[in-house]
């Protein structure tokens, strides 16, 4: 019985999942009260942590690549630094912990009688589409535009900071940099590490939603302490991240 409720419960997931990205997809959704609903998303929950974010991100950058390059120089492999403080920062951590803080503020904000609800048991109705329409595409567009955006500043700051620390203030490094840097943005590369961020940014804003209709399918209660979906949402960031790793080094 665990296991079919289980089931349901993803497969429920996965079906909103579908009716977002169709009413994403669909220009009767993008009227001007939506298009207010997701300039707002917009900016309290990109603009409003850019700035914390990137100071964060940039301190813990620092450390990590200051720890590779004396690793990298003790052991003789310091041509191999730069390239694996690309792969490893800007490729895989950043927005990993991208998303990961793009969630942590939705569930310190989480107030479950703003999120959309349908009715227990059903499935959705007209009014509940037109209600979908206007709470989760805009969270869905703005929590995957969050991800994106804090992953591309402080990857742009990760790979200022290596260059700095790998050649110097000096403009002399910038041709073996550049060669570095493209041999591993190559088109396959870039393609995934953007499809990774955007997977990232639909996971943090659709799964909160799907725990918030089952509960109220459910007819139980959500605590107003923790996100909600908060343990699959990590399962679902670690899929993800660990499927990218499978198919760009298996």
């Amino acid at each position: 019985m665990t296991v079919l409720r289980t089931l349901d419960s993803w497969w429920r997931m996965l079906h909103l999942v579908g009716i977002a990205l169709a009413m994403g997809v669909s220009p009767s959704t993008y009227h001007r009260a939506n298009r207010s609903a997701t300039y707002r998303y917009i900016y309290s929950g990109t603009w409003q942590i850019l700035p914390w974010f990137t100071l964060l991100s940039t301190l813990l950058s620092l450390v990590l690549i200051r720890i590779v390059l004396v690793t990298a120089l003790s052991y003789g492999l310091s041509r191999y630094a730069l390239e694996m403080m690309v792969r490893v920062l800007v490729l895989e951590l950043i927005p990993l912990s991208a998303a990961l803080f793009v969630a942590l503020r939705a569930g310190l904000a989480f107030k479950g009688a703003q999120l959309p609800a349908t009715a227990a048991g059903q499935s959705a109705t007209a009014p509940d589409i037109a209600q979908l329409q206007q709470d989760l595409v805009p969270r869905v567009i703005a929590s995957a535009f969050s991800v994106m955006s804090l992953a591309t500043v402080s990857g742009m700051i990760v790979l200022l900071l290596a260059y700095v620390n790998v050649y110097g203030v000096t403009p002399w490094g910038l041709l073996d940099y550049t060669r570095t840097v493209g041999r591993v943005f190559d088109p396959a590369v870039t393609l995934g590490f953007a499809l990774k961020t955007l997977l990232f940014g639909l996971a943090v804003a659709i799964i909160p939603t799907a725990a918030i209709l089952e509960s109220a399918r459910r007819h139980t209660t959500l605590s107003s302490t923790l996100q909600p979906g908060a343990t699959r949402l990590l399962f679902v960031l670690v899929l993800i991240e660990v499927g990218a790793l499978a198919v760009k080094y298996i």
